[in-house]
């Protein structure tokens, strides 16, 4: 993420797969790529070992419950 200057949003997204999780990394990557196409997206920060943590930063609380109410992202 780029030194954004305050106030910016976090939305922490936590999951855990079970062994070979078909699909899953193929997932992330379009959402990834989806997320940072909207409007207010400052970028995120990813951690995966047992339990992966994702964090997005938005500008807005607006713009995270844009990204929410995406259709691709409600899937």
């Amino acid at each position: 993420m780029n030194k954004a200057k305050p106030p910016y949003y976090a939305v922490i997204f936590t999951s855990k797969l079970k062994d070979r999780t078909v699909g899953y990394e193929e997932t992330a990557q379009e959402m990834f790529d989806l997320a940072k196409s909207q409007p207010g997206f400052l970028g995120f920060k990813s951690v995966r070992q047992e339990l992966g943590i994702t964090i997005s930063y938005w500008k807005s609380i607006e713009n995270i419950l844009m990204w929410k109410k995406h259709t691709k992202h409600q899937v």
